[in-house]
């Protein structure tokens, strides 16, 4: 029994069931992400004044990220245009290079997580509290390259904004690297979730698009690979599959163009 409306649209709807299947899916994913960005902005207005982190975030690679992703955009819609211009070479070509974006979009946003989770927070016997990447540790001692340093406050789990102006003193921002008895440490903690609400909700936000990311790239590595098969028996019905799988890229695209200013910009 063939399934009907795969090529043809439905009279209801004037869409081809993949594509309001795809729709519907999409707005259960707006929901998503607009829960999750709800929460951002209302956690970031109730936070004391001053007690926001702000400029934690590599922009510059956030950028390069953006870029890739946009470049995506381009190489899944002219993948999908090449179909329609009965093309297979350059669909092919287009539908690779989408798959390298995507994994290389990955990878930054690989090296940008192992950045956090190398580096160190600590609070000291003092009252003074430090941060900066781990260079070595023993059982006495832990090296800080490039530590910032700045008075503990209680309740504070994070660089707060009012302190950041004084990273740019000598007493504050230091450029050698710091030797810290682990004797002298009262708390230690890497910039991972677990360390505050800022980056709870930054490795919530950028690691459910992440897997949004790797999810889009397999499926259209398959359409790319095994499942480009189909051009040769039905290839009305493989161009609507495309269409679909490059409905759901913009999508991933697009959340990431709300969550790079919201996060590393503001």
């Amino acid at each position: 029994m063939e399934v009907p409306y795969t090529v043809e649209n439905r009279p209801d709807t004037g869409l081809y069931n993949a594509k309001v299947g795809i729709w519907l899916f999409l707005a259960s994913e707006v929901m998503l992400f607009g829960a999750l960005f709800s929460s951002y902005i209302l956690l970031r207005v109730g936070a004391l004044d001053g007690h926001w982190p702000t400029e934690l975030l590599n922009v510059p690679i956030g950028t390069v990220n953006t870029m890739v992703l946009i470049l995506s955009s381009v190489t899944v819609v002219m993948a999908w245009a090449s179909l329609k211009l009965n093309d297979f070479k350059k669909f092919k070509m287009y539908q690779l290079a989408t798959v390298i974006c995507a994994c290389m979009f990955v990878l930054i946003k690989s090296y940008e997580y192992r950045d956090k989770f190398t580096h160190h927070d600590v609070v000291l016997a003092d009252g003074m509290r430090v941060d900066g990447h781990l260079v070595e540790e023993t059982d006495e001692y832990i090296i800080l390259s490039h530590p910032v340093s700045y008075p503990a406050v209680k309740g504070i789990g994070y660089r707060p904004t009012a302190i950041k102006e004084a990273e740019h003193g000598d007493d504050h921002h230091h450029t050698e690297d710091r030797k810290i008895m682990l004797a002298d440490i009262v708390k230690r903690t890497t910039w991972g979730p677990w360390a505050n609400t800022y980056f709870a909700i930054y490795f919530t936000l950028t690691g459910l698009h992440a897997l949004h990311v790797i999810a889009g790239a397999l499926v259209i590595a398959y359409y790319w690979g095994p499942g480009s098969k189909m051009w040769k028996t039905n290839p009305e019905q493989f161009t609507n599959r495309i269409e679909v799988s490059g409905l759901f890229w913009h999508f991933v695209d697009l959340v990431w163009i709300f969550l790079f200013p919201i996060l590393y910009l503001l």
